[in-house]
């Protein structure tokens, strides 16, 4: 018995070719966006040392505790596949001085990232995801800036609609009296948490604003909010992000109860939203992250980012990607040779012409049908001599030899 046909694994997927060229494209555009900027790429590991992600992710975060795929490599080193882009340019900003380099140090990624989340349209296993880091000032205009690229690159990649949620989180120093108080009030309306919830009611109960139980979401509404408790030179810095939002004409939404889903977020937090995507709504956010650089054993270093899924960009895309040009096919009859076909391919080629050969053993007849399948421009037919058919109108003519070949085809991109 044959065995059963082997699948990609549970919450991942093939690219395939046309949704591969819609995702070049929003590269590329991505690229415009960003370079424009002053962000430059920069990549990291596909795996990082586990400790990265305990230690500047957060141990109580959903991520930490049961979404990483972390293994243990023939050294017998912890390892995990990287869950978020954040963590990873924080360690590479430590470990190679970058401190030193003119501040604000700005970089931009694209790849894959991995989690074990319950599969669904738009989340996946292994997923990817667009983001850029601005690392080494506290200025309130960087978070503006980075609203605002999120914005036009969303806006670029054909994503209407959105609605922008805003908030501040403070300081660490003043989120912690806070989170005293919020944990006293969660206490006693323990009753109605989940069990999540409480099972995380001292290390992390700012996660319980993120709850779906509805029993939670009832007790949070009238939960104490942490941006009524930030300090004074918080509220500033976030009253000065506004203001430049407002001179930006962007629109945005006070959330109280938006935490985001990392422990290392201070002050300004942001998610765009989009009504495409259903519950879950989400297509890109981010924040300030000012003392993640020294978690991860570098210098005191302010930090604001975000990121936003590729495969939910797409979704929530509104525009028409282009495909690929129409190719031009050369096809060859009786009377023609390979060599002869392949030195007109070779020549179409190098003067840019996306081009295909002959090469499955068709008749002439049936290579006339194949190239109409492939949506081709028109034919080359190599044979005693090399006559040109038109697959729009059906029309031949002659062609003098390979340089006017290669001019007619050049034509036609023009």
């Amino acid at each position: 018995m044959a065995d059963a046909k082997l699948k990609a694994p549970r919450g991942t997927f093939d690219v395939l070719p046309d949704d591969a060229l819609k995702r070049r494209e929003l590269h590329r555009r991505g690229w415009a966006v960003l370079g424009r900027a002053g962000y430059r790429p920069f990549e990291t590991p596909v795996f990082e040392d586990t400790d990265v992600f305990k230690r500047g992710v957060g141990p109580s975060t959903d991520i930490v505790r049961k979404e990483m795929f972390t293994f243990e490599d023939q050294g017998g080193r912890s390892l995990t596949l990287r869950p978020e882009g954040t963590a990873p340019v924080c360690r590479a900003y430590a470990e190679h001085g970058m401190h030193k380099l003119p501040q604000p140090v700005r970089l931009w990624y694209w790849g894959p990232f991995f989690r074990h989340e319950r599969a669904q349209a738009g989340r996946y296993r292994q997923f990817s995801q667009v983001g850029i880091e601005a690392l080494g000032s506290d200025d309130p205009s960087l978070d503006a800036e980075a609203v605002l690229l999120l914005a036009e690159l969303l806006e670029a990649a054909g994503v209407r609609g959105t609605t922008l949620k805003l908030s501040s989180l403070g300081t660490r120093e003043s989120r912690e009296a806070y989170l005293g108080e919020l944990r006293l009030y969660l206490r006693e309306h323990e009753g109605e948490l989940s069990q999540d919830v409480r099972a995380r009611l001292d290390q992390n109960p700012l996660r319980a604003f993120d709850a779906d139980h509805q029993g939670t979401r009832a007790a949070m509404a009238g939960a104490p909010r942490l941006l009524d408790r930030i300090s004074p030179e918080d509220a500033e810095h976030f009253a000065e992000v506004r203001a430049l939002l407002d001179g930006a004409s962007l629109a945005y939404v006070i959330d109280p109860t938006l935490v985001r889903g990392l422990d290392y977020y201070t002050r300004t937090v942001f998610e765009f939203e989009s009504h495409k995507l259903g519950a879950q709504s989400g297509v890109g956010g981010g924040g300030r992250y000012d003392g993640l650089v020294e978690e991860l054993g570098g210098p005191p270093t302010p930090g604001v980012g975000w990121a936003a899924g590729i495969e939910r960009i797409l979704l929530a895309t509104e525009s028409k990607f282009p495909g690929a040009p129409r190719p031009v096919y050369v096809a060859i009859d009786e009377t023609g040779t390979r060599r002869e076909a392949f030195g007109l391919l070779t020549a179409l080629r190098e003067a840019g012409v996306r081009s295909e050969l002959e090469q499955a053993g068709r008749s002439l007849k049936g290579q006339l049908k194949h190239a109409d399948r492939i949506a081709a421009r028109g034919v080359f037919i190599v044979g005693e001599d090399i006559r040109w058919r038109n697959m729009d109108t059906s029309e031949q003519q002659p062609v003098a030899g390979v340089e006017e070949a290669v001019q007619i085809a050049v034509g036609l991109l023009a």
